[in-house]
């Protein structure tokens, strides 16, 4: 089968996802990608097709596996609020109890529901870190305990597009004495079975493909869509709170690099199959061929409670956050208005719907330029949605 060929299989009633996941690589330039859906614990959507990496030709394999940037936040959210579902760690009580050092500069009423809603008001790093420090989670963590907020905690929210690596992991390090990548690899992907990782194993590593950006096709008679002004000078002004967010880390990682890969930063590296992902979000909402389901319904309902909602201090756009997840809005539109997930930047999707059974994973190797809805993955939704019409 020719490279852009379409592999995997689709549940009947589901045609329209395979029909969408072609159209992507006809229409709207995927080079390499998977998507896979879960229904009440059932896997309905297995689909891959193109090429491992971004510039090569070997073909995408069934258990191939991206780097899913932002998609990771998701992730790392469900370590937390399983230590809460555990009883081990208080939402609503101070970071600084469980880590003092984070009481300095203004940010002693800071609490650990507002790190988890992006209302801690520390988005930015006065200092950017280097690549190479932001992979030691100790320098990460004094960075961010040292750092003052650019509002009072608690006030409003923003994005932390960087620094939510630094101040979920040292939390959970805090709890727990573990690193988070640790806990995410015994107390999720292992019980749940799901190809996903936070600091990638060295043997794991001939599984993952290259990343790269790449430019949206432009077809002849098609609009081309321009960012709002406010959002096109918020990402060229380098004193930006959006530029400062980004550049917490300074100068971009390769994410091609074995090193970086290694690395565990929760809010950017994470790399996970298709599968890896939805299989994720099916477990925080029921079980799983029937296994393992990882939260309560009481769980569920704090992550998809709304927490922030309105103009993002970073994104320049009205967001929308649970506990560690964006909600369905305009500017990360899910399935229904109870989907809870997380995009990575350019790419990666992972969500879970709980009132249809819905649980969804989209990788890619090509990264664009949008921010939190990728026209590739949200044509993937659009045919879930009309799948279950």
């Amino acid at each position: 089968m020719d490279v852009n060929g379409v592999n995997g299989t689709v549940a009947e009633g589901f045609e329209p996802v395979r029909e969408a996941f072609a159209g992507n690589f006809e229409l709207l330039g995927d080079r390499g990608a998977a998507v896979t859906v879960y229904r009440d614990g059932h896997k309905v959507v297995d689909l891959w097709g193109g090429t491992r990496d971004v510039d090569g030709t070997a073909a995408w394999e069934r258990g191939t596996a991206q780097i899913v940037r932002s998609a990771t936040k998701g992730v790392a959210a469900a370590v937390l609020l399983l230590l809460h579902q555990r009883g081990e760690l208080d939402l609503d009580a101070p970071v600084g109890v469980y880590w003092p050092e984070y009481k300095a500069a203004g940010k002693e009423r800071t609490l650990v529901r507002h790190l988890l809603a992006h209302r801690a008001g520390v988005p930015v790093l006065d200092r950017p870190l280097t690549p190479a420090e932001a992979a030691d989670p100790a320098l990460g963590a004094e960075a961010v305990a040292a750092q003052s907020p650019v509002w009072e905690p608690g006030t409003d929210h923003g994005y932390h597009a960087q620094t939510y690596s630094w101040l979920t992991s040292e939390l959970v390090h805090r709890v727990t004495g573990r690193p988070i990548g640790e806990w995410i690899a015994t107390g999720i992907a292992g019980p749940v079975g799901a190809d996903l990782w936070l600091g990638l194993p060295a043997g794991e590593a001939g599984r993952v493909g290259r990343v790269g950006q790449v430019e949206a096709p432009v077809r002849p008679g098609a609009l081309r869509t321009r960012p709002k002004r406010a959002v096109s000078e918020a990402y060229a002004d380098p004193e930006s709170l959006t530029r400062r967010a980004f550049a917490a880390i300074t100068p971009l990682p390769d994410e091609n690099d074995p090193a970086y890969r290694a690395a565990a930063l929760p809010a950017s590296n994470g790399i996970a199959t298709a599968e890896g992902l939805a299989r994720f979000y099916a477990s925080l909402i029921g079980e799983v061929d029937g296994g393992a389901r990882l939260f309560t319904p009481a769980t569920v309902d704090l992550a998809r409670g709304e927490q922030s909602a309105g103009p993002d201090r970073v994104l320049v756009v009205g967001t929308r956050f649970g506990l560690g997840y964006m909600l369905h809005g305009s500017a990360s539109p899910l399935l229904s208005p109870g989907s809870f997930g997380h995009p990575g930047r350019g790419g990666a999707l992972g969500f879970a719907d709980p009132d249809s059974g819905i649980a969804f994973g989209y990788v890619t190797n090509g990264f664009r330029k949008s921010v939190t809805a990728d026209p590739r993955a949200q044509a993937l939704v659009r045919a879930v949605r009309a799948s279950l019409a």
